[in-house]
């Protein structure tokens, strides 16, 4: 296991080396100039040529690439994302204050979208052919389809703004106000969550039919064991093999779909910084994001291949 662990450990930095190479070349072929972007219409018409050329050598964007690069990777290396190529200020402090919301948001979409998504799977693969089963079917096939951007605008339209039931925008800190900030994620986290609840549902569905076919579980029903006993202490651990692996990417997705949802409701998350460091070309920025959803990314693989040994006694890790 520990020198699972560890091989794996390195892969995932080579990984991320190649990942932060396709993201900083890609920042820099996005079209436009940052420095356009920092100075406004009243400065292009008064600043000269030589201005220009001075304050991009003050950000050091007149340096070769692969300079810049290793620069870059330098300050990474050592816990510095850098500064804000608009503002100035250093990245790691935005990150420390918007990485704590995105993280509430996405935490309770994942376990929202286990307590119910895999519940609800396994109630309509043992209710198999009955109404129920093609009602949850049915709900799961919805719940796929829908954008969730197009979701939050319409909740927000509905129980925000025609019923005024909760706010329609922003975020306020649990620390601060915590009734406050239960109205205000609610329909932020039904929205990031509604797509893995339904992928958890068709899929751990299809997992325990496929499961609940087998030898053994035909001689667990010979022995007169009781429903419950069957499907949670013998199909449920092989069934949730497959869940399990899609969870991890799902995992990705919802960080992924913290963007829209931040912001279709103005949440100061991590979704939303990336989003003004986008439109703005601010490079350092949008650098930062990729890293750290990168990061995610890779580190919810890992505990995914780890939990298949829990689950399946004999997976052996060399």
């Amino acid at each position: 296991m520990g020198t699972y662990i560890i091989r794996r450990i390195l892969q995932m930095i080579l990984i991320m080396l190649l990942v932060t190479v396709i993201v900083f070349l890609m920042v820099r072929l996005l079209p436009g100039d940052p420095i356009l972007m920092f100075l406004s219409s009243q400065d292009l018409e008064q600043i000269t040529q030589e201005q220009i050329d001075h304050l991009k050598h003050e950000l050091g964007l007149d340096r070769p690439m692969i300079i810049q690069y290793f620069e870059w990777l330098g300050q990474v290396s050592h816990g510095d994302l850098g500064r804000s190529l608009i503002n100035r200020n250093k990245i790691i402090d935005d990150v420390k204050r918007r990485l704590p919301i995105t993280f509430q948001l996405g935490a309770l979409a994942f376990i929202i979208s286990i307590l119910i998504g895999i519940p609800v799977g396994v109630v309509a693969a043992v209710t198999r052919g009955s109404w129920l089963d093609n009602l949850l079917t049915s709900l799961g096939n919805l719940g796929i389809c829908i954008p969730s951007f197009w979701l939050g605008i319409l909740l927000i339209y509905m129980v925000s703004y025609k019923l005024d039931l909760l706010p329609m925008f922003g975020f306020v800190s649990f620390f601060k106000d915590p009734w406050g900030n239960i109205q205000h994620i609610i329909l932020p986290v039904i929205c990031l969550g509604l797509a893995p609840i339904a992928t958890g549902i068709r899929l751990t569905r299809s997992s325990m039919l496929e499961v609940l076919r087998q030898d053994y579980i035909r001689t667990a029903w010979s022995k007169g064991l009781k429903q419950q006993s069957v499907i949670i202490g013998h199909a449920l651990k092989n069934g949730l093999i497959p869940v399990i692996t899609v969870k991890g990417m799902t995992l990705a997705a919802i960080v992924g779909g913290s963007v829209l949802i931040e912001t279709v409701f103005s949440i100061p998350g991590m979704g939303r910084l990336a989003v003004e460091g986008l439109f703005a070309q601010d490079y350092s920025i949008v650098q930062a994001c990729l890293l750290i959803g990168g990061t995610v990314t890779l580190g919810a693989n890992l505990l995914v291949d780890l939990s298949y040994g829990w689950l399946d006694p004999r997976i052996r890790y060399r």
